[in-house]
């Protein structure tokens, strides 16, 4: 099987060794670099529906990048489109979920697959697919990023722990969770809403059960608009 191995810092690289005939998928565009034995190609891994599904859930592309070492083992680079921190989970007496854009690179082994969410407290609000997240199946390694320095934090059974929706990047497929306001309470779905846009409170995610949650030190979201709220003013005084 493919190997995965983080390489530099404070970003580092998805260093990825092939033996002849194994194929990894990544992100489109991750490539940095491979050697001449390995090729590339475009595939709409798990059919034209999974495709279809994964765009809407993450805005990615149709067609995801394949990397097969076709002519005798050999090794690439790989780095995810945005700046951050990468984390490599072995997938198979685990499962996970991944929020958007999380995902990097896979073992030919694992399946990402986009699934309709049953919570729909979580789909309601969004931020980490909406109605179609993204979830891990089979065995071997995924390799995913987050904006900033990744950090494991343990869900303990009995202890809720509430994270912000922003700074979550993947989870623990068998723990519970319900996407809401940090200080949520009966105002209903509507008066929520006009709450998080006049206090300025994010939306959350409350975790219960056992299991870890990967979380990124950054929020790509509220970088993306102070970056934007920047620029239009450097515009308007320049």
């Amino acid at each position: 099987m493919a190997t995965f191995e983080l390489v530099g810092t404070p970003e580092p690289f998805l260093h990825v060794k092939l033996n002849q005939g194994e194929k990894i998928f990544c992100e489109s565009d991750a490539m940095v670099m491979m050697e001449s034995n390995l090729t590339m190609s475009g595939a709409a891994r798990g059919g034209i529906l999974q495709s279809v599904l994964r765009r809407f859930a993450t805005g990615e592309s149709l067609f995801q990048q394949e990397i097969q070492a076709t002519y005798g083992q050999g090794e690439c680079l790989l780095s995810p489109n945005l700046d951050g921190d990468m984390q490599i989970l072995d997938v198979g007496q685990s499962q996970y979920i991944l929020a958007d854009e999380a995902f990097v690179a896979a073992t030919q082994t694992v399946e990402i697959k986009a699934k309709v969410q049953s919570n729909i407290g979580g789909a309601l609000f969004g931020g980490t697919g909406g109605f179609v997240v993204m979830e891990t199946a089979g065995y071997g390694q995924v390799a995913i990023s987050g904006f900033g320095t990744l950090m494991e934090i343990d869900v303990q059974p009995g202890i809720e722990t509430t994270i912000d929706n922003g700074h979550v990047v993947a989870w623990d497929a068998g723990l519970q969770y319900n996407i809401g306001m940090p200080s949520a309470q009966n105002r209903g779905l509507v008066g929520n809403l006009v709450h998080s846009m006049t206090s300025g409170e994010g939306l959350v995610i409350k975790f219960n059960g056992t299991g870890k949650v990967i979380v990124c030190s950054r929020n790509r979201k509220s970088y993306l608009t102070w970056l934007g709220s920047m620029l239009s003013s450097q515009q308007r005084n320049g």
